[in-house]
């Protein structure tokens, strides 16, 4: 089971987490449907390569990742990203696509949008396809001590929603 390991820590660090299991979704926004969690609180691992590195950059499910803010915030000369078959064996325990991001289970730096940090929560895949992992936020960061930075674009929805409210509707 996927999930074992990621709860496995959580446990052993007193964390207090709901595993929610939801019917097979591959994509951020269509688990933040089914599952009914805001895609702002949702998050979604993206794996990239900086200076030749693997590492983890998360963000809200509801926004993109921003691969030359990342760059030029973390000073690097290359950063790209990866793709599913370039990292699957560094997962052996996870779906492919579904890691949670937790780079203290495998080694990796972990960097996070700072609009994650705005809730309470986050939730976040939890080794599989079926599964999520929702806890406080303040929990997460204690235990995976991410570097928090500002990485991730507003979505197209997001930049409607606040033209329709400078407009005044």
């Amino acid at each position: 089971m996927p999930v074992q390991r990621l709860k496995d820590i959580l446990d052993r660090n007193g964390i207090r987490y709901v595993l929610i299991s939801h019917s097979r979704a591959y994509t951020a926004a269509a688990i933040a449907a089914i599952t009914h969690i805001p895609g702002r609180e949702l998050a979604k691992t993206v794996m990239v390569e900086v200076d030749g590195n693997l590492a983890m950059a998360v963000v809200p499910a509801s926004r993109h990742l921003d691969l030359k803010a990342l760059q030029t915030l973390l000073g690097a000369k290359r950063v790209s990203l990866v793709t599913e078959g370039e990292f699957k064996d560094r997962f052996p325990d996870c779906e492919v696509g579904a890691m949670p991001p937790m780079g203290i289970l495998y080694g990796l730096p972990v960097y996070v949008d700072e609009v994650l940090t705005h809730d309470l929560e986050i939730a976040f895949n939890a080794g599989s396809h079926r599964e999520l992992v929702k806890m406080a936020y303040k929990d997460y960061e204690q235990l995976q001590h991410p570097q928090v930075l500002k990485i991730a674009t507003r979505s197209k929805a997001e930049r409607m929603e606040d033209e329709r409210q400078a407009a005044g509707m």
